[in-house]
Formats: C-alpha cells, sequence, structure tokens
C-alpha cells in the first residue's frame, strides 16, 4: 500500500484548512516526506494515520520527483513551515485563534510572539512545550483555550499518533503535524535561502550545515529508488 498524497497548491491547501475552520469540521493535516515513506512502509499504523487524514501534504521535493518517475505530476511541494505560515496568515485576516505544540520549554512561546508579529491579528490561543509524559493534561489545556486550530510539532510518528489517539477528544478543527517547524517559527533555525526553497535543494543546505543529518538524507534517493522499482513492477 502506498501514501495517497492531496495534489494541491500551497493556497489550495490553506483555503481547505480555512474552509474547516468556518465549517467547524475536523481536518487532520499530514506533511509525509521520504522519512515518513520509509517509516511507513514497516509500520501499518503509521500508514493508515497518513492515509485516513484529510490534507496530506507533499513535504519535500523527493515526493514531487517520485511522483514523476510513477507518472503522476504533482503540482508542487506544499512544505510544513510554509503551510504554518500560509495558515497563519489567512487566520490573522480572520482573526482566528493558534494553540501551538511542541519542541524544548519556551521554544512555542517564542514562535508565539514572532507569529504575532509577523501577522496581526492573530490570536494565540495558548502554547505547550512537546516534553511531556501525560497526554490527558496536554489534551484538557487545549481544549481550554478554545483554538481554531493547533500545530503538533513532536516530530514523526509521535506527532501523528498524538492526533489520531485524541482525535475523538480535541475540540480543535485543524490539527497540523509539522515537525521541527516550531524551531523555524521561532527563529531557532533559518530556512533555507530563496533560491535553495525554489529549486527543491533545502535539504542540500541542511545537509551543508548539519553535516551530521546525512544518515536522515540518504532517505532521499531510497524512497526514490522505490518509486523506480514500483514503475518497473507497474504499480505493485
Amino acid at each position: 500500500m502506498t501514501i495517497t498524497f492531496d495534489n494541491i497548491t500551497m493556497e489550495e491547501a490553506v483555503g481547505t484548512a480555512m474552509g474547516h475552520i468556518a465549517a467547524r469540521s475536523r481536518c487532520r493535516v499530514v506533511t509525509p516526506n521520504a522519512e515518513f515513506a520509509l517509516e511507513a512502509k514497516k509500520n501499518p499504523r503509521f500508514l493508515n494515520i497518513l492515509n485516513t487524514s484529510q490534507l496530506v501534504l507533499a513535504d519535500g521535493i523527493s515526493v514531487v520527483l517520485a511522483s514523476k518517475i510513477i507518472g503522476d505530476r504533482m503540482v508542487g511541494r506544499v512544505t510544513g513551515v510554509g503551510f504554518a505560515q500560509a495558515l497563519a496568515a489567512a487566520m490573522a485576516q480572520e482573526g482566528k485563534s493558534l494553540f501551538l505544540l511542541g519542541a524544548k520549554p519556551g521554544v512555542a512561546e517564542k514562535a508565539a510572539q514572532k507569529l504575532q508579529e509577523t501577522y496581526p491579528g492573530l490570536k494565540i490561543a495558548g502554547t505547550h512545550d512537546g516534553y511531556f509524559k501525560e497526554e490527558g493534561p496536554v489534551v484538557e489545556a487545549i481544549n481550554a483555550a478554545h483554538p481554531d486550530a493547533l500545530l503538533v510539532c513532536l516530530g514523526a510518528p509521535k506527532q501523528e499518533y498524538f492526533m489520531e489517539t485524541h482525535d475523538a477528544e480535541l475540540e480543535v478543527p485543524v490539527m497540523a503535524g509539522l515537525g521541527g517547524s516550531m524551531d523555524v517559527l521561532a527563529g531557532n533555525v533559518q530556512r533555507a535561502p530563496e533560491f535553495f526553497q525554489k529549486y527543491g535543494l533545502e535539504w542540500l543546505y541542511r545537509l551543508v550545515k548539519e553535516p551530521q543529518r546525512w544518515r536522515r538524507m540518504i532517505k532521499l534517493p531510497l524512497y526514490l529508488l522505490d518509486a523506480v522499482a514500483w514503475r518497473i513492477r507497474g504499480g505493485k
């Protein structure tokens, strides 16, 4: 079984999320990349969560390249951090509220401050770091804040498990699992320059900045090899 992506633009993804906020209907957002795909191959629960989410966004140039290999071209990437920023901008225009969950203590608060500075009109319903043992109190804190959207930045698959496990309990229309985006939103980690973003080379920029990430980066060509094998086998 494979991951089924939504072949949509950033604008369409944000529009879909805002539609769910307006209707107060559930929308779980996931952002699979090569690492997600390789984990999902051996993790049926993770794969099922991805494929039952309302928005499955192509976060990574590997997904776009793989789509070309199998002959089902994607319109482009919708990165997790880019989605978070675009969603915050749209929510600010309508005075909606956002809850930030994840990262080390103090990071979510810093991200909240920067988001409000960048997108005046955005309301921050609350924040919570990702270093917790009991999930119940966290769920209670989120519900007590009554947010319109929740960013869950706990890393995969922990963030996806959290959203699935508490799907019926969490009283928030839009939940998005966004991995390390919190540190970027807080300004602790810089995104690659626009040139690298435009040409899908953010992975190269991060590898140069953090050579110790090579073990993670090797998953990109492995994923593409999987796509080639899939094409050779006729989609099996």
